[in-house]
């Protein structure tokens, strides 16, 4: 049972534990121990949070284990969509935007940022990168939850290195990537599950390497970031396809 006399830093913490937790998606409606101990944990962090969003939850609970697989899946979303609501709340009343400042050299500590962020997302994760290469692919999809889907968009700079190294590992761990390519792509985002974005300073395979960087989190201008990138995306070459 979650303590209710945790304090919203404690709280956040909490649910990101449970974020990073989270059975897999193929699996999450089965009728397992696992599942039953998360789900319940889920409720009782929802009810420390916000006692009038439990009873909501609770309904999406019962949308995901119920007999309709179409309202099952319906379920999952509303179940992630307040867990995700609850973590952007705390993080607003805590410690706030994530902005990480990094000196040169610190690559590990870069890497660790970047790792705490994908690890987190239950649905989709989207990196936005014109130098995105093979280095890339095994320093950070190994560390994408199974089950979540992943959008590669980049430029034709080093894409023969990035598709060679995206089809062995797609290949390897029986998921697909969807891969697209554009001259519009400049800056370096990763867009988690659609609801949080974080801009890097440098390319996300040599952040921190021979310069200072940064790592920020956008809020007021996400919707915005959202809305171009889906745009370029739309309008790019498919490398691979979609799921």
């Amino acid at each position: 049972m979650v303590d209710p006399s945790l304090t919203p830093e404690q709280l956040l913490g909490e649910v990101d534990n449970l974020l990073r937790s989270m059975p897999p998606r193929a699996t999450i409606r089965h009728p397992t121990e696992e599942n039953f101990a998360w789900l319940g944990r889920a409720s009782a962090l929802i009810e420390c949070w916000n006692p009038f969003k439990s009873s909501l939850f609770g309904l999406e609970i019962s949308k995901l284990n119920g007999i309709d697989a179409r309202q099952g899946d319906q379920g999952f979303r509303g179940i992630m969509i307040l867990l995700n609501q609850a973590r952007s709340d705390l993080q607003m009343r805590t410690i706030g935007p994530i902005n990480v400042a990094l000196g040169q050299g610190m690559v590990f500590d870069y890497f660790e940022e970047v790792r705490r962020t994908i690890e987190l997302a239950s649905q989709e994760v989207w990196f936005i990168d014109q130098y995105l290469d093979a280095d890339f692919v095994a320093r950070y999809l190994p560390h994408v939850r199974a089950g979540v889907s992943i959008r590669l968009l980049t430029s034709t700079k080093r894409l023969s290195s990035l598709l060679a190294a995206v089809d062995l590992f797609a290949q390897q761990n029986q998921i697909e990537i969807s891969v697209r390519s554009t001259s519009g792509v400049h800056d370096r985002y990763v867009i988690i599950d659609k609801a949080s974005c974080f801009q890097s300073g440098a390319s996300f395979k040599d952040g921190a390497r021979s310069a200072p960087t940064t790592l920020t989190q956008i809020t007021d201008a996400f919707a915005a970031v959202l809305q171009t990138y889906e745009g370029l995306w739309a309008d790019a070459t498919v490398e691979r396809p979609s799921p």
